[in-house]
């Protein structure tokens, strides 16, 4: 077992739903093995200034079921530089942390490990971000709530589009992955999913257009669509289709929002308590993820190389139901 006694948690990059109950798995985890806690806030940037709050059982009971992050987030373009991790790696001194646990995405990885490897602090990522893109999880925390939010909003706005006939053009979350807007379309029944992974799907969206009688229909868009964003896509469907009548909802931060489901706290609770035991393992610049249904250690280096690949079976399916 590693002569580790102190161990900072942070959040990093956007928030997302289940975050405060990896922060309360790592926290309860940590204190079962007899190891001071830490809470790092504002991410790297609350890192760099030393903004350090001693946590206990009592400072995490009752967050399990709260959205956001109790700790706050920030991205810190100061980390970026030698001298910015040279005070985060200071201010780590002088409060005695002797390893780091990060709740984030890849830039947040990208970040722990260029510090881990420059002053030989243990670093254990856990995979936070809604958009479910990381290689080598099947789940990230917060995906699942996401998607639930879309599914409900999107249930919501079909009620308007079948009562009115209209074409709603609704933008979901996803810069440079559909998993949103795939997984939610075919959840919603949606008509089409345009998404950053697949070229040339105008053509494919003027035919189905062409070729169907009703007028009440939803487009899901992943705001990182190469054809543009909804709106901008609606707009050149209305010259095309004039007979329609073209709405646009963009969903925007709601997806970010709102308490985790139960999955999303079953999943953080489990990855939480994982990343305190790789560090007991003696494991560094390494992400805890969950394939299969169980746990799984991918290098830092992997997780940020690797882009996830959409199933495309599942293409198949949404193109199928779209008859």
């Amino acid at each position: 077992m590693p002569n580790i006694r102190k161990v900072g948690v942070l959040t990093s990059g956007g928030d997302a739903p289940g975050m405060n109950a990896a922060v309360r798995a790592v926290v309860r985890g940590c204190l079962y093995h007899g190891i001071e806690v830490v809470g790092i806030r504002r991410g790297y940037k609350g890192m760099i200034a030393g903004d350090f709050i001693p946590m206990s059982t009592k400072d995490v009971a009752n967050i399990i079921q709260r959205g956001g992050t109790i700790l706050g987030t920030a991205r810190s373009m100061e980390f970026k530089t030698e001298e910015g991790r040279k005070k985060a790696y200071n201010a780590l001194q002088n409060e005695g942390i002797d390893a780091c646990v990060v709740i984030g995405g890849d830039g947040s990885f990208t970040g722990a490990g260029i510090f881990s490897k420059e002053y030989d602090i243990p670093f254990i990522g856990i995979p936070g971000t809604i958009d479910n893109d990381l290689y080598g999880t099947d789940y990230t925390i917060g995906y699942d709530t996401a998607l639930n939010t879309v599914v409900e909003a999107v249930d919501r706005i079909r009620d308007t589009a079948s009562s009115h006939e209209r074409l709603f053009f609704i933008e979901v979350m996803g810069r440079g992955a559909g998993f949103i807007a795939l997984h939610s379309g075919i959840a919603t029944g949606a008509e089409a999913m345009l998404i950053p992974e697949i070229d040339h799907q105008e053509e494919g969206l003027h035919a189905y257009l062409k070729r169907q009688d009703k007028k009440s229909n939803i487009i899901l868009v992943a705001e990182g669509c190469k054809m543009g964003g909804a709106a901008e896509i609606a707009e050149r469907v209305k010259e095309d289709f004039k007979d329609h009548d073209v709405r646009v909802n963009v969903l925007g931060h709601m997806q970010r929002g709102g308490s985790p489901s139960a999955f999303d706290r079953f999943l953080a609770s489990r990855l939480g308590v994982a990343a305190v035991d790789a560090l007991l393992d003696n494991q560094r610049s390494i992400m805890v993820g969950f394939v299969n249904h169980d746990i799984v250690h991918v290098p830092f280096n992997k997780t940020i190389k690797f882009n996830r690949n959409l199933n495309r079976i599942l293409l198949e399916v949404a193109d199928i139901l779209s008859y």
